[in-house]
């Protein structure tokens, strides 16, 4: 198989399945296509009009979907792939459409496929017999493209990540074999849109969503209470009905009952703020009654973004991998399709953002010392030490060293010298990365950690760190890795307690490596996995993808 990427427009027109078929030439030798049967009047046609590709040229920046589409019916001998033997269009054609169709559900523009045309095709090969073998290839062709354009747009999406999002660093590294599976597929058929969608399981859930959000854009009930919303001078029921009909409409899942505790109401204005990551107060304040009288196509055009955004990443996840979401701030443990640990995290703030990254968890350390990195060294310790001198770093337990070990005295750096040197913070109760970190060896020097400021995870906005991951209580996420997944080591609260008390650094290597997906979704799945919920833009990202993407 051929592996290479590619990233262009997906909705490429293939010119060459429309024009008049002409002279045939001859041919070494046929095999049955993926329709199970030879046709050397198809064939022989087919190869007149597509020109054989440079193969050695595979995965060049310059390969498009036309050549895609002639490698495809090259590899294939020039057989057909949606007809029978008769040139009436197969079963496989007749599935393909259907998942044509429901591309729509993936945000696609499925206008782009022009798929009328390729019904009225299908109807003539169906009903007639005139100029059948021009109209076999022009159907076999322009399904065979649409194919290979919404494998790409599943696989890649329809935006460059650089494009409009500078710290979107994750490696899209999925293999491009759609025109070998097409041609050598196992089953006699095709291999399903569907496989190349992305495995993250909040993938199909956004893709539900958004049929949901779409189909309320029509939805002239739901409609009616929105704009009921933006009403002045309502009575109180009147509102509530509108209110109430709206929550239950979004969340359908609902299930509230009366209780001493808590009114129906209560209820359902919390649950409603919890859905739209607002402040939990169970009022109907101004942020709110905003939120309940947000559009429909507001919330799709959302969802659209974050699945485009998922599409970026690696479409396979493994059975054990952490992603931590940065609007979310919160970090989701998963094993095995269960999510294990749930956890509140501080993230960049909005001057040190935390990029998006992939990277695999290869070791925790236990009294960890810190290094300074580069941008907290130039924009903290510098002007503290130029402010402060010795005074800024026994505060902050700094020590200072040349290239050769020894420790540097502090009167003697500048701002021209001050890179010549490293600066380390010992282990200890007052280290910026408290008692464990999470090692995940990436260029862009972005890892787990603890922190002495465990007050800030009580806060609801916690973009508040200088580009690494703070993860609440880590030492039982220390504990589950290194003692529930078939870790050599077995660690006990006692055992980590006593590490930690001696104050020097241990380093537990995993045998397990585990993926850690550093990502920006503002919507994403809830902790129950079976539904969304919708997330702050806390780097103002979604305008601009949503721009790019319209």
């Amino acid at each position: 198989m051929h592996s290479f990427r590619f990233r262009s427009s997906p909705f490429l027109v293939v010119s060459v399945i429309f024009v008049v078929i002409i002279s045939s030439c001859n041919r070494r030798g046929t095999k049955p296509g993926p329709s199970g049967f030879v046709d050397e009047s198809f064939s022989e046609q087919l190869s007149t009009v597509l020109s054989p590709v440079d193969t050695e040229s595979v995965g060049s920046k310059s390969w498009s979907l036309s050549q895609d589409l002639r490698l495809v019916y090259q590899m294939d001998e020039y057989q057909p792939i949606w007809v029978r033997e008769n040139y009436s269009s197969n079963d496989a054609a007749d599935r393909l459409i259907t998942e044509l169709e429901d591309m729509q559900w993936d945000g696609a523009n499925i206008d782009n496929y022009n798929l009328n045309r390729i019904k009225d095709l299908k109807i003539k090969l169906d009903t007639t017999k005139k100029n059948i073998v021009a109209d076999a290839i022009a159907f076999d062709t322009a399904l065979t493209n649409c194919y290979l354009s919404a494998a790409r747009f599943l696989l890649y999406g329809e935006v460059l990540p650089r494009k409009v999002d500078s710290l979107w660093h994750h490696k899209n590294d999925t293999t491009w074999n759609a025109p070998d599976l097409l041609v050598y597929g196992d089953d006699g058929g095709y291999p399903s849109l569907s496989d190349f969608r992305s495995q993250l399981p909040a993938y199909e859930l956004l893709r539900t969503a958004y049929r949901h959000y779409t189909s309320l854009q029509t939805d002239s009930s739901y409609l009616n209470a929105v704009f009921n919303l933006q009403q002045p001078e309502q009575s109180d029921s009147v509102l509530w009905l509108s209110i109430s009909y709206v929550i239950q409409t979004e969340q359908p899942w609902l299930d509230v009952t009366p209780n001493d505790s808590m009114s129906v109401r209560t209820q359902l204005i919390r649950a409603f703020q919890t859905f739209k990551s607002l402040r939990v107060t169970g009022k109907l304040d101004s942020t709110t009654m905003a939120e309940l009288a947000t559009q429909p196509d507001v919330s799709a055009k959302r969802i659209r973004a974050n699945m485009e955004r998922i599409r970026w990443m690696q479409r396979t996840t493994g059975d054990t991998y952490i992603v931590v979401n940065i609007p979310f701030m919160e970090l989701y443990f998963r094993k095995e399709g269960q999510l294990v640990m749930n956890k509140r995290v501080v993230v960049g703030k909005k001057a040190r953002q935390t990029p998006s990254l992939f990277a695999n968890m290869t070791n925790i350390v236990i009294n960890p010392p810190w290094g300074v990195p580069p941008t907290i060294l130039k924009n903290d310790v510098l002007p503290g030490i130029q402010r402060s001198g010795n005074q800024y770093l026994a505060k902050k337990g700094i020590k200072v060293y040349d290239s050769k070990g020894k420790q540097v005295n502090v009167n003697s750096i500048n701002s021209k010298n001050y890179k010549r040197y490293t600066y380390r913070q010992a282990p200890g109760n007052d280290n910026s990365l408290g008692y464990v970190k999470f090692n995940m060896p990436n260029k862009w020097d972005i890892y787990l950690h603890d922190t002495p400021h465990r007050e800030d995870f009580e806060k609801r906005d916690r973009a508040l760190s200088s580009g690494c991951v703070r993860v609440h209580n880590p030492q039982e996420m220390a504990l589950y890795i290194l003692s529930g997944l078939e870790e050599k080591t077995k660690y006990t609260q006692g055992r980590l307690d006593t590490i930690i008390k001696t104050h020097k650094t241990r380093s537990e290597s995993l045998s397990n490596k585990i993926p850690v997906f550093i990502t920006y979704l503002t919507v994403f799945e809830d902790t129950s996995g079976n539904h969304i919920r919708f997330g702050r833009d806390i780097y103002g990202r979604d305008e601009k993808l949503l721009a790019a993407m319209n």
